[in-house]
């Protein structure tokens, strides 16, 4: 019984992701094609079937013959899912980013690995206005940004009505170009870092992606820990920022490809290390190289700092290099 209960469950989330990857109402044929091409395979009358379950919990919302979309309950129970079968979800969705990522830095093209921000429509303009600061103080992965209306998407996350979608580029834009490559990047955990005077000084909280299956700076965002506005102002505080390790003997190559990366527009990189040496007071591996990466939603957590709330979706796609334009010009 237990097991019959955990299949149906999956089932059930299996079509929500379904219903949320949708800008448009989709029936059982259409459910059904989409779970196939994700490795779930469910008849129509079954899917039906576990559609009228979700009715009655109020997970989606009947739309006749339009079929059906997700309710804001919906999102909730397929957020929180699973949690426990979830752990070390983030690293999977990291390496998985870097291996869709096709950002060529020398001719500017490719797909391009994103964090989406949810903001209320009424409050945009003030968000905006509280993340400059992060952007003109050198927090930001890039100052290249994309957004979207209701009924758009950005990567994976349909944009809801009322709400603005806005993108930042997620750090895994260096994992995916540094395994174009050919180096195998590790990613360790993402922290809070503490700046003082301007330079980073240590890590003061982490969270290691192998046993999470929540994001990092989602959580610390949440948390109220970040102290990003303070630091772009007077070169001391506390921002997101993410710890990777690489083999030593890439050390060089990694130094062009960052440099390219720069090049395009794209920095990212905040501090890289010497072999088998700790980095802002991190043990490396054995003839290893530290990397600390800034966090894509410093921005973000500028304008949670100034009382501006978002709905933050880390790791939530890819989208084409040539959608991004620079935050001044919004």
């Amino acid at each position: 019984m237990v097991q019959a209960d955990r299949d149906t469950e999956r089932k059930v989330i299996s079509i929500l992701k379904v219903l949320s990857e949708s800008s448009e109402p989709l029936g059982s044929t259409n459910i059904a094609r989409e779970l196939e091409s994700h490795g779930v395979y469910l008849s129509e009358r079954t899917v039906r079937y576990h559609l009228r379950i979700m009715d009655e919990r109020g997970f989606t919302r009947p739309l006749g013959r339009d079929g059906r979309s997700i309710t804001h309950e919906g999102l909730e129970e397929l957020k929180n899912a699973l949690a426990p079968e979830q752990i070390g979800f983030v690293i999977e969705r990291i390496n998985l980013l870097a291996y869709q990522t096709s950002f060529d830095p020398r001719t500017r093209t490719g797909q391009v690995p994103i964090n989406t921000s949810l903001f209320s429509a009424a409050r945009f303009r003030d968000a905006l206005e509280a993340m400059k600061e992060a952007f003109a103080g050198g927090f930001a992965v890039t100052d290249l940004v994309a957004t979207a209306q209701p009924g758009e998407k950005l990567g994976d996350v349909v944009i809801p009505e009322g709400q603005v979608g806005f993108a930042t580029v997620c750090s895994a834009v260096v994992n995916g170009v540094l395994l174009k490559s050919g180096v195998p990047t590790d990613s360790k955990f993402g922290g809070i870092l503490e700046m003082r005077n301007g330079q980073p000084r240590r890590f003061v909280a982490i969270i290691n992606y192998a046993g999470t299956s929540l994001d990092p700076s989602e959580a610390y965002i949440r948390a109220r820990m970040t102290s990003v506005r303070r630091a772009a102002a007077t070169g001391t505080g506390r921002i997101l920022a993410n710890f990777r390790e690489i083999p030593a003997p890439a050390r060089p190559m990694v130094e062009a490809i960052v440099a390219d990366l720069k090049r395009s527009g794209i920095g990212g990189v905040l501090l890289l290390g010497e072999a088998s040496e700790p980095l802002c007071q991190i043990p490396v591996g054995l003839n290893k190289i530290g990397m600390v990466l800034l966090g894509g939603l410093n921005p973000v957590a500028a304008a949670e700092e100034a009382g501006i709330e978002a709905e933050n979706i880390s790791e939530s796609g890819t989208i084409d290099f040539r959608q991004l334009v620079s935050y001044r010009e919004l």
